[in-house]
């Protein structure tokens, strides 16, 4: 089982979320995951429909329990996690859970996306 994690800005847009998505290995993804408070934004939910996949909120606890290869500064101010995609992707992914690699920000630099997969399959 694979998760892409999603971080995006209030005035991300689905195109947004699509260019960061364009950067990773979403072979086996099977959801996506977001912080919980941005879940019902309307740009992930698009694109959870436009992929057919399903949208995990993952709560404010469970992303600053991660320990994530990027160390955004400012994101660690804001949210207490280096990184809010890779952060979302491992919580989502669950307890074995592995990074394919570091977030990668799209092309508005408007989201980020991580790719965390089961290390226990």
């Amino acid at each position: 089982m694979s998760i892409a994690g999603i971080g995006l800005r209030h005035a991300a847009t689905a195109e947004s979320l699509k260019s960061a998505l364009s950067k990773v290995d979403m072979s086996g993804v099977t959801a996506l995951a977001t912080p919980a408070d941005k879940a019902s934004f309307a740009a992930i939910i698009a694109l959870g429909k436009d992929l057919g996949l399903e949208v995990i909120g993952i709560a404010k606890a469970d992303l600053i329990a991660q320990d994530t290869i990027t160390q955004s500064e400012r994101v660690l101010d804001m949210r207490g996690t280096g990184s809010v995609a890779e952060a979302a992707a491992l919580a989502a992914a669950g307890p074995h859970a592995q990074l394919t690699g570091p977030r990668v920000v799209s092309e508005d630099r408007m989201a980020t996306c991580a790719v965390a997969k089961d290390a226990g399959e």
